[in-house]
Order: C-alpha cells, then sequence, then structure tokens
C-alpha cells in the first residue's frame, strides 16, 4: 500500500511541478520589430522589372511565411533570408512603381532577382 501511495504522490508533484503556461506570441517581438525597421529603410523590389509587366511585381504569400530563397547559377550563391516585407489593407493612396528605372530581365539570367518577382507577406 505505502508503495502505491508514493507513487500517486511521485506523479502528483511531477504533474504540479513540470507544467508550464503557454504565452502568445507578442507581435511587437523582436523579430517582427527588426522586420518592421526593414521594411521601413529598404525598398521591397530590386533593380530589375518583370518582363510582362515593365515593373517589379509583389508575390503576396501567406502572412505566416517568413523565409525565401534565392536561386542563383554558380557555386554556392542560394541565399535563404527573411521576408519583411508586409502588404498593408489600409494603404492611404495607390502606390506604383515609376516606369523606366528597372533593368530589364538579361536573356540569360543568373539569379532569380532578375526576374521581377518579389516575395510580400499577405496581411494578417
Amino acid at each position: 500500500m505505502n508503495k502505491h501511495i508514493t507513487i500517486a504522490l511521485t506523479m502528483l508533484a511531477g504533474i504540479v511541478l513540470g507544467t508550464s503556461t503557454a504565452e502568445a506570441v507578442d507581435i511587437y517581438g523582436r523579430t517582427n520589430v527588426q522586420a518592421m525597421n526593414f521594411a521601413a529603410t529598404r525598398p521591397w523590389h530590386s533593380h530589375y522589372q518583370y518582363s510582362n509587366w515593365g515593373t517589379p511585381v509583389a508575390m503576396i504569400v501567406p502572412p505566416t511565411a517568413h523565409m525565401q530563397t534565392n536561386y542563383s547559377w554558380g557555386v554556392s550563391q542560394n541565399l535563404s533570408y527573411p521576408i519583411h516585407h508586409q502588404f498593408n489593407r489600409n494603404m492611404p493612396q495607390p502606390m506604383g512603381v515609376p516606369y523606366g528605372q528597372f533593368r530589364p530581365t538579361p536573356h540569360w539570367p543568373s539569379h532569380t532577382d532578375q526576374f521581377g518577382v518579389h516575395y510580400i507577406r499577405g496581411p494578417w
């Protein structure tokens, strides 16, 4: 009988001491603040245009997407980095990219950035 009581008390102590509280993710956490600062100070596009449109094009990805991979033709030139920019529905005015200031896609592109399509996270 003492053996069963000892086992029960040990299990109860393990449950009480082993529980942890779940916490919601802080939207103003360090990573999100860094992404907001990056997006506020840098453009969302590269120096190349999407050939069919004549300007860079934003590809909206789900808001839970955080990383992107850009491929390059060469030895170890593939890049993985975070998606900083996020699409905002409450844009005060339509903003476009002026024509003529971007390079066209080369005949033999060497990097996926040269296609002029860029990832932007969708709204929450």
